[in-house]
Formats: structure tokens, sequence, C-alpha cells
């Protein structure tokens, strides 16, 4: 009787997700190609061919996130070279009964390199729990674009009202200096938070941007013609332009962020973006 409690106790304990990836690149004879690579457990990335850049797709291939997954991410784009990093489709964060999803990304942009970090959407899901960090470190003479989109319920399944905890960190260090924290700690009712005219105003999809390099004075007033008025930019340095954007939907959300991300890069999204 003992083993067969035992048996039924394991069988009924939700299996958790593991998953890794650590990628650089190097410049070699005025081209980008791979440096370092390797993933383990449930990351993997696909690598489609492209002649001015790397472009890495990542992959979850559980699924989605749920209570006690793990998944950390290092990449790092080496002098003179050029990382793209995306990922297949949208995440998904599910209900939790057992704690929060943990994922943590660590980026790193050489003198001379540009790095572009353009996940889609996340998608935050009633009932789900998700802690997750961003660290990036540049130098001088490096371009970063990242953006990092959040659409809490599924408005098209009728999942309007969601609780649940999504706490989310940013954090960009210029040679080693702390130039940009941002932190959002949404818990319990968290569209009743979204509500607040202080916080969304009601929108339930939301975009955290960043481009670091030369051009960030000269963008500013670009980016701002292109945003609607639920969205801002903000010059916070000579080389640092920081933009907020809300939306009532994800479809929205994208209407918007895609034509600011293609002159931030200065190219076409990668091709996942529009499957």
């Amino acid at each position: 009787m003992g083993q067969l409690h035992l048996a039924s106790r394991e069988a009924n304990t939700a299996p958790r997700s593991i998953g890794a990836m650590t990628l650089s690149t190097k410049c070699r004879d005025g081209r980008t190609g791979i440096d370092r690579f390797r993933t383990s457990g449930a990351s993997k990335v696909a690598f489609p061919r492209r002649k001015d850049a790397v472009e890495a797709i990542v992959l979850n291939t559980s699924g989605g996130l749920t209570g006690g997954d793990r998944f950390e991410a290092s990449a790092s784009a080496g002098p003179d070279s050029h990382l793209i990093l995306t990922t297949q489709a949208a995440e998904r964060a599910y209900r939790s009964t057992s704690g929060a999803a943990c994922v943590s990304t660590r980026l790193s942009v050489a003198m001379g390199a540009v790095l572009h970090w353009l996940p889609q959407e996340l998608i935050m899901f009633d009932g789900g729990c998700l802690n997750r960090r961003l660290d990036v470190d540049v130098t001088d003479g490096a371009e970063a674009v990242l953006v990092e989109p959040v659409v809490f319920g599924r408005r098209a399944m009728g999942e309007t009202r969601i609780s649940g905890s999504f706490r989310d960190r940013i954090t960009l260090r210029h040679d080693g200096r702390p130039i940009y924290w941002d932190r959002i700690n949404l818990t319990g009712s968290i569209s009743a938070s979204l509500d607040r005219p202080a916080i969304a105003g009601g929108m339930t999809a939301l975009a955290s941007a960043l481009y670091f390099g030369p051009r960030a004075e000269a963008l500013l007033p670009i980016v701002r013609q292109l945003l609607p008025k639920t969205g801002g930019a903000s010059l916070v340095a000579p080389d640092l332009l920081t933009i907020r954007l809300l939306a009532a939907d994800s479809y929205l959300l994208r209407q918007w962020l895609v034509p600011v991300l293609e002159r931030l890069t200065e190219t076409t999204l990668p091709k996942s973006w529009r499957l």
C-alpha cells in the first residue's frame, strides 16, 4: 500500500521545465558568425540564414511557463558583430498552483557591436505567476534595441479580468554603471491595478522599449510621431531613448509597436513576427 500511495503522489506532481541557452557572436572578415553556442533542457534555438547578422529564434519546447519552471539565457555580441534575438511565438504564462516561474536573461554588447532583443509578447493567463528579469551590459560604441511586450488576459477567449503575480525587472548598465532601472510589480487583481488611471487606464497590453546608441537623440522626434496618445518616449541620456506603449489589446499593440521597432533597428522585423 505504501508503494502504491507513493506512486500516486508522484503521478500527480506537475513536472517542471528547465531550460538554458548560451550564445555569443564574433566578426570575421567583415561577417558575423557564431562564436559559442549551447542549449539544454527545454530551450532550443533555430538559426535562419541571414547575411547581415546572426538571427537566433529561441524556442521553449515545453509550450509555456508555469509554477516552478526555470529558464536562463545568456547572449553576447562580440566586437563589431550583429546579433538578433527573437522568439518563435508569443510566450504564455499559465495558471500556477506551485509558486512562480522564473525567467532570467543576460545580454552584453561589445564595442562596435549591434544587438537586437526582440521577443514576441508574453501573455499572462489568469492565475499566472511569473518573475522575470533582463540584465543588459553595453560598452562605448555599442548599439542595442530592446523590447519587452506583455499582454494581460486573453480577450478573444473572454478572459478580460485576471489575477496573479507579474514581477518584472529591466536593468541596463553602461560600462558597468547602471543607467536604467525599470520595475513592474503587479500582484493580486492585476486587472484592477491596470484599471487605475495612473497605471494603465484600463489598457491590457504594454511594451517597454529601449534604444542605446548614437542615434538616440535623432530618433526621439521620429518615435514620438509614430506613437499614439497612450505611448511616450523620453531621452534619458544623449545615447539612451526609452519608450512605453499601452494598448487595449495585442493587435493594437503590434500595430503601433512594429513601425517603432523598424525605425529603431533600421530593418524589417524577423519573419517570426509576421507569421
